[in-house]
């Protein structure tokens, strides 16, 4: 599933067509995704304009001028095409044709510029819903979501606070998107590799006894801000279904230092150690038991 800086890539490459462009019209080619559409869906996005488009974890949301809010998850598979008037194009040394099978194209936005906004999902795990910004703050959706983790607020005072008493893993615990919003198992896994933190570790351990944070709690937030900014600058991680707006891979997975680097060599300077994967709540975590504490 696309984490924090493949759906941050998304917005960032959807913002020059659809922010501040009016919306000419809204083809919905089935009854819905993962949920139904609401049924007056089409009829809140048709004719209106698009102040803004931000992103809260993994949700992009389009501010209409309306006062309600679009949001949008790409679930599994889900991703977007944009198609300006002179056609589409895939730049980029790592370029990756998309499929020429539209049938998955389940949500095309018109824009009155004359770019086309095409929403893919085989998978139809993704999905949309409108909500008055008024009623965001009571929104299932969002509601109990944890701190942006590039926002100024997450530091590693409220990490700690968040995790003090936990007895989960801290891997677990990070995946929580109650305690962070946005994080998901590869940077998850990236981020405690770069802090040298076993991923077996209990959470609360990022904490003192006044629950205070300790440099264990420091240096995973430095690592947490390294990795997803890494990762944005260099367009989002591309497997299985990621792509980038434009169709072109993103190059963060050449950067990786753990994740999906079983049996290599770990790439922390004089550690003799090799990357080991094993399953953790269902996922695959892949560390250097030997420099990860």
């Amino acid at each position: 599933m696309p984490e924090l800086p493949e759906v941050e890539t998304v917005r960032r490459g959807l913002q020059p067509v659809m922010e501040g462009q009016r919306i000419a019209r809204v083809d919905t080619r089935r009854d819905g995704l993962r949920f139904p559409f609401q049924k007056d869906f089409a009829a809140r996005l048709q004719g209106y304009v698009v102040n803004g488009l931000g992103r809260r974890a993994k949700y992009l949301m389009a501010d209409l001028e309306t006062g309600d809010v679009l949001l949008m998850h790409l679930g599994m598979s889900g991703s977007f095409r944009v198609t300006l008037p002179e056609g589409e194009s895939t730049p980029g040394e790592f370029h990756y044709p998309r499929s020429e099978d539209r049938t998955h194209d389940h949500v095309v936005f018109h824009m009155q510029n004359g770019a086309v906004i095409s929403f893919n999902d085989p998978r139809r795990f993704g999905y949309m819903k409108i909500v008055a910004r008024a009623e965001l703050d009571a929104e299932p959706l969002l509601k109990g979501l944890g701190p942006e983790p590039l926002g100024n607020a997450f530091d590693a005072a409220m990490l700690a606070h968040a995790c003090a008493g936990k007895k989960t893993s801290l891997k677990a615990a990070l995946l929580d998107q109650r305690v962070v919003a946005g994080l998901g198992n590869i940077y998850v896994c990236e981020a405690l590799f770069r802090s040298h933190l076993s991923p077996k570790r209990q959470a609360s351990t990022l904490a003192d006894r006044k629950g205070e944070p300790n440099d264990r709690a420091r240096h995973l937030v430095t690592a947490i801000h390294t990795v997803l900014n890494a990762a944005i600058k260099a367009g989002g991680s591309s497997l299985r279904d990621h792509r980038q707006t434009s169709g072109e891979l993103g190059y963060f997975q050449h950067s990786f230092l753990v994740y999906d680097r079983e049996g290599e060599p770990c790439k922390t300077p004089k550690c003799t150690g090799t990357i080991k994967r094993f399953t953790q709540n269902g996922r695959s975590t892949f560390w250097c038991p030997v420099c990860q504490k």
